[in-house]
């Protein structure tokens, strides 16, 4: 079931449909919104940035959603544990924004009354910076200046069709990004030099109702080797492939299907906050899960609604490489989520 994509080419076809689903290592399918053949206002185009240690995060968004745009930004306190999420919100971008066509380089620039927020990428280095005014909950200002580097030499991409003529999903994951530079919230400087970030790429038209679930984690391990994971599903047609990978010393190890075992899910009692556990199909991903903290601010109109819950916490357990390398982790902070839209 995993159809790996190795020459380069068009992402979609003449029709606006993914020419070639499945996955790759690398940027090898062009995406260009002139070739979009669905309705412009459906379009969704976006660049999320977590960056984080063992004791905080920050995480940034600037998003075309077609009829909305936004810059979010939030702050999280792992030791405490608290989070804080704001979003400045403004309407009918419609591509205004000039978001990226790839990973590789371009820049992501937007400003709205006094929040502003650039990521400048020039092929090696990813500097972020902006500021988000009254930001906290009693009016402190967030600012932010930060280079993220060491680009892996394998990360993430998929190329998710949806069984509705024109409907897409393309996706990116570049996790185990190294940084320098810090942020401030309110009075208080955040070094993160000693922080891993990792870039969630988004670029695809929807259909109108997704549940996805979704995992990363990033760090140094005892050998002193970046290690990561990505998983999900549940987004899409993804028979062709699953967005599922192992990441080490910039390698990546491809999975196959990896299940969310989350206390209570299909249920109306979903219990994020108790010990979650992942397991994979081919038995190289066994994972236990101890949550600190579920970041979520749910908006539920019925007919629209964005329902998330990221959830940080530890990870325990052992994830196989490709060479049947075995990787030991002990409490290892990352998160998953489950998030339910329909927009």
């Amino acid at each position: 079931m995993q159809n790996r994509i190795i020459e380069k080419g068009k992402l979609l076809d003449e029709n606006g449909n993914i020419r070639e689903p499945g996955y790759s290592k690398e940027y090898l399918l062009e995406y260009n919104r002139d070739d979009v053949k669905a309705k412009k206002w459906r379009l969704k185009e976006w660049d999320y940035y977590y960056v984080g240690n063992d004791d905080y995060a920050i995480c940034l968004t600037i998003s075309d959603m077609g009829y909305i745009g936004a810059m979010s930004a939030t702050f999280i306190d792992f030791k405490t544990p608290a989070q804080v999420t704001k979003s400045s919100v403004f309407f009918f971008p419609m591509g205004k924004l000039h978001m990226p066509n790839t990973t590789a380089k371009g820049d992501a620039v937007c400003k709205n009354g006094d929040v502003e927020m650039s990521f400048i990428n020039d092929g090696t280095t990813r500097h972020l910076f902006g500021k988000y005014p009254k930001f906290g909950d009693n009016g402190e200002d967030l600012s932010f200046d930060f280079k993220l580097f060491d680009n892996p030499e394998e990360c993430m991409f998929i190329a998710t069709p949806f069984d509705k003529p024109k409907y897409f999903y393309y996706n990116a994951k570049i996790n185990c990004l190294s940084c320098k530079g810090e942020f401030r919230f309110g009075n208080k400087v955040y070094n993160l030099d000693d922080a891993l970030g990792t870039l969630d790429w988004g670029r695809g038209v929807w259909t109108y109702d997704n549940t996805w679930y979704w995992g990363s984690l990033q760090t140094i391990l005892p050998d002193g080797k970046k290690f990561g994971f990505n998983i999900g599903y549940g987004f899409g047609n993804t028979s062709a492939a699953s967005e599922n990978m192992l990441f080490y010393d910039g390698k990546a190890h491809k999975l196959e299907d990896v299940k969310f075992n989350i206390p209570g899910d299909g249920t109306d009692n979903v219990r994020y906050m108790e010990p979650w556990t992942f397991t994979s199909s081919d038995g190289r991903l066994e994972l236990d899960f101890e949550p600190i903290i579920d970041r979520q601010a749910p908006v539920d109109l019925k007919v629209m609604c964005m329902i998330p819950h990221q959830v940080f916490g530890w990870f325990s357990g052992k994830c196989i490489l490709d060479d049947g390398t075995v990787i030991h982790l002990d409490k290892v902070l990352g998160f998953a989520e489950k998030v339910h839209n329909k927009w």
